[in-house]
């Protein structure tokens, strides 16, 4: 079954911001720096404090979020992103395709570091999306 989460993008204070969601909403919080990750090597050495991915978890609710911020740097409107966990590598494809119909595909489907099938794209109505299926997770 799909399920959608917010999915948030800040400019270096993402550590922070989740803190304080943390301290506002209560949940588990999880942070994985660039230096932590496969990625640090290809990362300029000033961003490996910052926060490749952070998770905030309860019973009611998921947030995400990250430092990473794309190259025309953080506008208005591309700070939260929908996050559409998907339950198969088919019903991630042809979801990916579906939404990206007159849209742009910012990022084409990968297969990622975390073992997931992993895309981004921006719809024709302006909104961010990010896929994702867990190959893990597959029954």
């Amino acid at each position: 079954m799909k399920q959608i989460h917010s999915y948030l993008t800040f400019n270096g204070n993402c550590r922070e911001a989740m803190s304080f969601y943390q301290e506002c909403l209560g949940g588990e919080l999880y942070f994985q720096t660039i230096g932590e990750s496969p990625m640090a090597d290809k990362m300029p050495s000033q961003m490996k404090n910052c926060i490749l991915h952070s998770t905030l978890k309860n019973d009611n609710f998921i947030i995400m979020a990250s430092d990473m911020v794309g190259d025309k740097g953080l506008i208005k409107g591309t700070n939260a992103s929908l996050m559409l966990n998907c339950s198969s590598e088919e019903d991630i494809q042809n979801t990916y395709q579906k939404l990206a119909t007159d849209g742009q595909a910012t990022h084409p489907l990968e297969h990622t570091f975390w073992g997931a099938l992993f895309g981004g794209l921006t719809d024709k109505f302006g909104n961010q999306w990010l896929l994702n299926f867990d190959k893990t997770q597959q029954g």
